[in-house]
């Protein structure tokens, strides 16, 4: 059973600077450590293209962006699992979740006042790993957004 997720934060920074934040390889790591410790984040960011969430030892999941608009919105597909090298977008167990979605929206409020909003799609056994790692990984990125 598939469930929707909301996580919303306001960051005393600059727009561009929590997209920046939330996406560049070091920061990406830090923020989503709670979720995997040396989590990567690699994109073509290219709509219909190749996304991948990983662990450091680069399993993890495929995706892909459906919406892009820097530095205001991001919606990713889920599409599979990546495990040893090898994808999976086809297994009954992918099935059941494969096209849940991963959104951020960012909301200018002042020049230097940011909201960040993530909606996401998760299988209901995921809800308290999600919440954890949204809500401290949130946390760590504020900190690093206002230093």
């Amino acid at each position: 059973m598939m469930e929707t997720l909301n996580y919303e934060i306001t960051i005393h920074a600059p727009i561009h600077k929590v997209w920046d934040l939330l996406w560049s390889p070091e920061t990406y790591t830090q923020w989503t450590q709670f979720f995997s410790p040396e989590s990567q984040f690699k994109t073509d960011w290219q709509i219909n293209g190749k996304t991948y969430f990983l662990d450091g030892h680069g399993n993890g999941m495929v995706a892909t962006i459906k919406s892009l608009d820097a530095p205001f919105e991001v919606v990713f597909s889920h599409l599979g699992i990546l495990s040893d090298g090898v994808e999976d977008t086809e297994s009954r167990e992918v099935k059941e979740w494969s096209g849940a979605e991963e959104q951020y929206f960012l909301r200018e409020i002042d020049e230097n006042t940011t909201h960040l909003r993530t909606i996401l799609h998760t299988l209901q056994e995921y809800e308290e790993h999600m919440n954890n790692g949204f809500n401290k990984g949130f946390e760590v990125l504020k900190k690093l957004a206002e230093k």
